[in-house]
């Protein structure tokens, strides 16, 4: 699956536009522009990240973990296709604790919204491959990255059609001017979705999610997720560290890049169940990717 800064959701990627005059923008024509550059920096994205998990608690208005995290590094592949490269590709695998090396994840993510999105556990120990339910309506449940509070619905993108925008307002966040924009899932995505809103924050110089805030099927808050040490990398505004807060469960989990590859050729069959299964091909097609690194 792919993992990449934006919510996913995600929810963990950013972006960068050539400036356009505030007035000449929808919410509809931001949230384009913003899809837009995602997918193309997901289209050939490697990279290795560190995956922290814990129960937190609030002191001083400040959130932070109450136990010690659980950590695990991986490392992921995506791709896009399709003729305007709304579905997607992506592959995520273990390498860190040494006890789930070798545990993958492969997720098919589809613009079109009568497919439901396809994910693969591979679990090292076992020796087998699981396909993960998705489906729609009430008794769907969220996939899980590598358990942790970030789900494969908090990592897709192409989906813009799918929801009617309107900006509540804009302003200054964290010394950026933004948009604030909220997002209603359109009735055919409100079946397979966990979320009955979305509101984003958009900067509105680099064209980068800051925060993003979604809302459960009751209207209540549910996951707040926060964008920080956005670089540029090759003409793309990337943020490397992404916290996805559980105001529910009263867990979070950070995203942090340790390295990122754009543009790299990935064959297309890297991106199926034989690199879950076949350690030696992945291994050796990974090793040849890596060089690519910054």
């Amino acid at each position: 699956m792919q993992v990449k800064p934006y919510f996913t959701a995600a929810l963990v990627a950013a972006f960068l536009v050539a400036p356009l005059q505030a007035e000449t923008l929808s919410a509809q024509g931001i949230m384009e522009k913003m899809d837009a550059q995602q997918r193309d920096i997901a289209d050939g994205n490697l990279s290795r990240s560190q995956l922290s998990t814990c129960k937190f608690g609030t002191s001083n208005k400040q959130i932070s973990c109450a136990e010690t995290p659980r950590v695990k590094v991986l490392e992921s592949v995506s791709k896009q296709y399709g003729p305007n490269k709304k579905d997607s590709k992506g592959i995520s695998i273990l390498l860190e604790p040494a006890s789930e090396r070798g545990i993958g994840m492969l997720t098919y993510n589809y613009d079109d919204p009568s497919r439901d999105t396809e994910s693969w556990l591979y679990l090292s120990a076992l020796g087998n491959v699981k396909r993960m339910a998705s489906g729609t309506g009430e008794d769907r449940e969220p996939v899980s990255v590598f358990g942790s509070e970030f789900t494969t619905e908090d990592m897709e993108n192409g989906n813009v059609d799918e929801y009617s925008y309107k900006i509540l307002q804009e302003g200054p966040f964290n010394d950026r001017e933004v948009w604030v924009i909220e997002a209603l899932p359109k009735p055919e995505r409100l079946m397979k979705t966990d979320y009955s809103k979305l509101l984003y924050w958009v900067d509105k110089e680099r064209f980068t999610l800051l925060k993003a805030q979604t809302y459960d099927k009751r209207g209540k808050p549910f996951k707040q997720i926060l964008f920080k040490d956005i670089e540029n990398l090759n003409g793309f505004w990337i943020a490397r560290d992404v916290t996805l807060i559980n105001i529910q469960s009263q867990r979070l989990s950070n995203m942090k890049t340790e390295a990122v590859a754009l543009n790299v050729t990935v064959e297309d069959e890297f991106l199926t169940q034989r690199t879950l299964t076949d350690f030696a091909y992945r291994e050796k097609t990974l090793e040849a990717l890596r060089q690519y690194f910054q």
